[in-house]
């Protein structure tokens, strides 16, 4: 297995957990759908879409949607959450960097914290526009590098084994000058927003311990760590408290999102 697809199904299985987290970002897909534009009876594809949170939050408004995610334990929750909201949607299992899908079929195509994770990041966006109709709208939401979510990831990768060559940071995702080459000559009218999504949490260490017991990415890295070298993976349990405190007040962790909008020419 070549270097690229052996890091997606590592990915697959990172992620298989994140059940655990639907309700905590919840509240940032309203904002993702409204800032999109997405009305009743469009058509709109959802990538990354894990349990469907932002699909199934344009289901509610009357869009059509179809969801793709790489990971099946998602996907088959997605389908549960449909059931229980009496909601229609399709669901398919793929990846972003090969959508199974045809050409210009979507009105919009959006991605929570879903598609920055791709490997390529050209190859994840030209795939995005390409099943996108002219005309139609693409908008996702991504971390930004220097706030908190972004900081973590530059942490925990001080930890990690190096990925593949070619394969870039998610947090790139949250940079303006950078989405703006990425999407390049392709779109129009590509505009930027800001938000925060507030996690509640009593303490800085009850994040930590949250994160490092449900959040698949940094539970593989801790675990891995704990059998390896545990000064280390408690030098970067330290690390991650510390840089949750300078976000934390009141009980509340602050998470700093962008959000990208843009218009397929």
């Amino acid at each position: 297995m070549d270097p690229t697809a052996q890091f997606k199904e590592q990915q697959k299985a990172a992620w298989a957990n994140f059940a655990l987290f639907e309700n905590l970002t919840g509240t940032v897909a309203p904002r993702l759908v409204s800032f999109a534009g997405i009305k009743a009876g469009a058509k709109v594809l959802d990538v990354g879409c894990g349990t469907g949170v932002v699909g199934l939050t344009a289901a509610r408004l009357g869009a059509r949607v179809t969801g793709v995610d790489l990971t099946p334990e998602l996907i088959a929750h997605a389908k549960e959450n449909s059931v229980l909201m009496r909601l229609e949607a399709e669901w398919r299992q793929g990846d972003a960097e090969a959508l199974p899908l045809p050409d210009e079929t979507f009105d919009f195509v959006v991605s929570q914290f879903g598609h920055m994770f791709a490997p390529r990041p050209d190859v994840a966006i030209r795939e995005m526009l390409r099943v996108l109709k002219r005309g139609g709208g693409i908008a996702f939401a991504t971390w930004p590098p220097e706030m908190f979510v972004g900081r973590m990831f530059a942490l925990t990768g001080k930890y990690a084994p190096p990925p593949p060559a070619g394969v870039s940071p998610p947090g790139q995702w949250g940079d303006v000058s950078l989405v703006r080459e990425r999407l390049g000559t392709a779109v129009k009218d590509l505009t930027f927003a800001r938000d925060a999504m507030l996690l509640q949490m009593l303490s800085v260490q009850h994040y930590r311990l949250f994160m490092e017991t449900n959040f698949g990415p940094a539970q593989k890295l801790i675990q891995g760590l704990d059998k390896s070298d545990p000064a280390k993976a408690n030098a970067l349990r330290r690390e991650l408290e510390q840089l949750a405190a300078e976000y934390f007040a009141d009980n509340v962790l602050r998470q700093d999102y962008l959000l990208t909008r843009a218009v397929k020419i």
